[in-house]
């Protein structure tokens, strides 16, 4: 009877340790963000590239950890994350003369509040759009984010209206 026993254990062995496995690996803490990767022409792209070479390591004072699927097109610091977003399409809210818009370090901004708390931004006045999302619950509004993002911006983003 102890031998049928074993046999059982050996034949359901297997299948239930897979199934452990799965469900472990499903249920990992993932903390790793997402972010929708933007689909812009080749000349925003190229801008897009270059300014992820030139993107600071922080960011508020977060270090840089780049969100999931990886491109060059975006770029994540702390968790929850700020992420940043190159070569989104431009907002219909730019039209309308009431926006919000702020400047940072010579970056425009048109400033957006999510119902969820958090922030949008995006760039304005330059040959491509960049989006930055600060998370609901970042101390301030995500100023601190915007000056220390605004150099690389400068830099590989020439000022100008994008296509």
């Amino acid at each position: 009877m102890n031998f049928l026993r074993r046999r059982r254990l050996v034949l359901t062995g297997p299948p239930v340790l897979a199934l452990l496995i799965t469900a472990a690996g499903c249920s990992s803490a993932d903390d790793t963000a997402r972010a929708a990767v933007p689909g812009p022409g080749t000349k925003v792209t190229e801008l897009c590239r270059k300014l992820d070479k030139a993107l600071p390591s922080k960011a508020d004072g977060q270090d840089r950890r780049d969100p999931t699927p990886a491109s060059a097109l975006t770029a994540g610091w702390g968790n929850p994350a700020i992420i940043l977003r190159c070569g989104v399409p431009r907002p219909a809210e730019m039209s309308d003369p009431e926006a919000d818009g702020v400047e940072v370090n010579g970056v425009g901004w048109l400033l957006q509040k999510q119902k969820d708390g958090a922030f949008r931004f995006t760039s304005t006045l330059r040959k491509a759009y960049v989006e930055v999302r600060i998370p609901a619950g970042r101390t301030g509004d995500g100023m601190a984010a915007l000056v220390d993002l605004a150099p690389a911006i400068k830099k590989a983003i020439p000022a100008g209206i994008a296509d």
